[in-house]
């Protein structure tokens, strides 16, 4: 419970590192040092424990692609979102992901079944997202877009969370070689793109205390530190639990916006966020009828395969790395191999629903 809790704070407050760092940042200048610090922490890890990172020339071509619509286009659309929505409400609409992983990996990438549980599930989360959008005030002004930027992240998150585990999935990497991979693509694409559209970094001296502490939080803690305790949640409450961790970063990311920097939700975006959750809890099952797993004999040979398709629940249920942690999206890596031993299944199995 402590470590399950400490997770959800660190994710949650994300949020309102993002919101302190645009005060003098540009949110790819912000992007651009978040991404950098939570590279090198990751390096540092894979070099503590021995690690390294992936050899095969077609890995790193998919962590091009992931790093940059997983890592890169998110974290600067909520940058650019959080300088015109609250803190709290970027939380919130982190949330909304696992309403386009589904469609994307039903429509898109096959890896998944729809189902009529899932579909009523679907249609209740979006019905949450225009309760949170407040739609009936009509459309426009920059606190809409700065909304629709924020739901364009967690789209983000949607998008390639199917991608990995139809290209990346199923690899000998361990999560942290792969996510720190990725994060070194993001980083290489951020270095190319920033200068062309925001101009040239300001040094971090010259940046306020606040501001340097908040990318720090951002790269350091909410990457390596929230990385390490999410893994030893796997470890010790199985995946499925750490998975859950998605449903209490809201909570987090508001109690922080309130108590920090006084921010205030109207009524609707609370109500929104409980509809959008409800939503995406009868997606995942974990709402609502079950179907009866058959028993089913899995030969040897199949030690590499998805328990899940072979009609038996997998031992580690496909998760994500919130994405609001600079591994959300360094662990928006998903996986179905739930053979072999709990440790292995573990170093491969990020969290359920990715977060900023």
């Amino acid at each position: 419970m402590p470590g399950y809790l400490a997770l959800a704070a660190i994710w949650g407050s994300s949020f309102l590192f993002i919101k302190i760092g645009v005060r003098e940042l540009h949110p790819l200048h912000l992007t651009l040092y978040r991404v950098g610090a939570g590279a090198l922490t990751l390096l540092i890890l894979l070099v503590a424990l021995r690690d390294r990172l992936p050899r095969e020339p077609r890995v790193w071509a998919h962590l091009v692609v992931t790093g940059g619509i997983g890592v890169a286009l998110p974290f600067t659309l909520f940058g650019y979102g959080g300088e015109r929505v609250e803190s709290m409400l970027s939380g919130i609409w982190n949330a909304t992901t696992p309403l386009v992983v589904l469609p994307m990996a039903v429509l898109v990438f096959r890896t998944e079944r729809i189902t009529a549980a899932r579909a009523v599930g679907l249609g209740l989360g979006f019905l949450g997202v225009l309760v949170v959008l407040g739609v009936w005030q009509g459309a426009g002004g920059s606190h809409f877009v700065g909304q629709l930027m924020c739901f364009g992240a967690a789209a983000c998150y949607g998008v390639v969370i199917p991608y990995q585990k139809k290209f990346v999935a199923g690899r000998s990497y361990s999560g942290l070689a792969l996510s720190a991979a990725q994060l070194l693509m993001a980083l290489a694409l951020l270095t190319i793109v920033t200068p062309f559209v925001a101009g040239v970094p300001p040094m971090p001296t010259a940046l306020s205390g606040s501001v340097l502490a908040s990318m720090v939080a951002l790269g350091a803690l909410g990457t390596g530190l929230a990385f390490l305790i999410h893994f030893r949640n796997i470890r010790v409450a199985g995946a499925s639990t750490a998975a859950t961790v998605t449903y209490v970063i809201p909570v987090f990311a508001v109690l922080a916006g309130a108590l920090v920097l006084d921010e205030r939700l109207t009524w609707h975006q609370p109500v929104g966020a409980v509809v959008v959750l409800l939503g995406v809890a009868v997606t995942q099952g974990l709402i609502g009828p079950r179907r009866r797993p058959r028993a089913v004999a899995l030969p040897t040979s199949a030690a590499g395969t998805s328990a899940s398709a072979a009609g038996v629940p997998a031992t580690a249920d496909q998760e994500l790395l919130p994405a609001h942690a600079t591994s959300r999206s360094a662990g928006q890596a998903l996986t179905t191999r739930s053979a072999g031993t709990p440790q292995r299944a573990a170093r491969s199995q990020p969290n359920r629903c990715q977060s900023s």
